[in-house]
């Protein structure tokens, strides 16, 4: 990668002259001291990123010219949605983060009966903003050049009654589930065209009906070994693992 990455809204072509986003230019010009001349990498959502070069910098303002349009990507095979019931403060920021990282495609905070948090309406679209924003930095740093989606929040029992079978195959984690991750047939994932989602609860599980909502839905219980996990560490391990097992943490990969 070419010097520091950043994200800009599209559309975007190589030539054109670009002014950066307020946040951005803040941070390149306050924090990172780039100057004029200086080499930067732009993305924007859709694919692939762009070499760029700083023509102009003022205050609070960054333009860039848009040399080369490189075609990388540096996504998964796999097309994961976390299902992530609320969190409390930080330990929902570092699970989008994270998140991020391990290369989910679509993050859908849910509130189930044994969240200590929940959020509606205006509130709940304010999150949903900061969390996008947390997704944007989380790609810049990581490299990814398609940016994953977060859903509104909503109800968990509400949400898994409006599933229809749509070929995925579906993981709840559960700490008494009869089969492990490793357990679980690789073909599964290969019939479902590498999609997965993956149901997390908040501190103490899912509830009884809840469960009973999910295996009606048809969503496979799994455990992560013999421990007990925190929820904030529990879908983070379970992603790592998926990715290891399926994905493509156990390969070295090359950019184009």
């Amino acid at each position: 990668m070419s010097g520091p990455r950043f994200f800009c809204p599209p559309p975007l072509a190589v030539g054109a002259h670009v002014e950066m986003p307020a946040q951005a230019a803040q941070h390149a010009a306050r924090v990172l001291r780039l100057r004029r001349g200086d080499s930067l990498t732009v993305f924007d959502g859709t694919g692939g990123e762009y070499d760029a070069r700083i023509v102009g910098v003022g205050r609070v303002q960054l333009v860039v010219e848009l040399r080369t349009w490189l075609p990388r990507e540096r996504e998964s095979p796999l097309a994961v949605t976390l299902v992530q019931a609320l969190q409390t403060g930080a330990k929902m920021d570092l699970t989008v983060q994270k998140a991020v990282e391990l290369g989910v495609t679509r993050i859908v905070p849910v509130v189930s009966r044994r969240s200590a948090v929940a959020l509606a309406g205006e509130r709940a679209a304010r999150r949903v903003d900061h969390w996008q924003g947390i997704v944007l930095a989380a790609c810049a740093q990581c490299g990814r050049n398609r940016v994953p989606e977060v859903a509104l929040p909503e109800r968990l029992d509400g949400w898994l009654a409006r599933l229809v079978d749509d070929g995925a195959l579906r993981l709840a984690l559960s700490p008494g589930a009869p089969c492990s991750l490793a357990s679980l047939p690789g073909p599964a994932l290969a019939r479902a065209g590498g999609r997965l989602e993956l149901l997390v609860g908040a501190e103490g599980g899912l509830a009884p009906e809840e469960s009973k909502l999910a295996e009606v839905a048809g969503f496979i219980s799994v455990r992560l070994g013999p421990r007990i996990l925190r929820t904030e560490t529990a879908g983070l391990a379970a992603l790592a693992a998926i990715q290891f097992l399926w994905g493509d943490l156990k390969e070295e990969t090359t950019d184009v």
